[in-house]
């Protein structure tokens, strides 16, 4: 097939103590993002979404929550890895979606960062990553601000 096409969500809650990143990025911040890993909510729907493209199975098959040596994971490595098995089976990125959901704080400022980061960790353009923000406007767990959420979805090409 020429092309596949795949998307993640996650979901993490927010407590004090913890730092909160996303996307690669160490957003400043009273909350953070509680996980085994480093709980990069955004790093971890990326990498579903990249994993379901190719039906791969899903990041905690890759990456056990119980395994002890993925504590504090610095979650750019998830997507390194996840990626690799995508260029191993001959694809790459084609490019990605994503939208953050997060009432506070705002992290719109951080976006580029975001977008470059990732775009090094898989060796791609930014031009090829798009991430968006949003809020719940107040309503729901997120509205909140008891946790955060993310959405990808991938375009993953059959190299020539």
């Amino acid at each position: 097939m020429p092309f596949r096409i795949g998307i993640g969500y996650d979901v993490h809650p927010l407590v004090e103590g913890r730092k909160l990143i996303v996307g690669g990025v160490l957003i400043p911040s009273a909350f953070g993002a509680d996980g085994h890993s480093d709980a990069d909510v955004l790093i971890h729907a990326i990498a579903d979404a990249l994993l379901g493209s190719l039906a791969l199975g899903d990041i905690g098959h890759h990456f056990p929550p119980d395994n002890e040596k993925f504590k504090d994971l610095d979650s750019t490595i998830i997507l390194a890895s996840v990626y690799n098995l995508i260029l191993q089976k001959g694809y790459t990125l084609g490019n990605l979606d994503a939208v953050v959901v997060l009432q506070k704080p705002k992290i719109a400022p951080y976006i580029d960062k975001m977008r470059e980061r990732l775009a090094q960790v898989m060796q791609v353009n930014p031009d090829q990553i798009s991430v968006k923000a949003t809020t719940t406007e107040h309503l729901g767990f997120v509205g909140r601000s008891e946790g955060v959420a993310a959405y990808a979805s991938v375009l993953v090409i059959k190299k020539a």
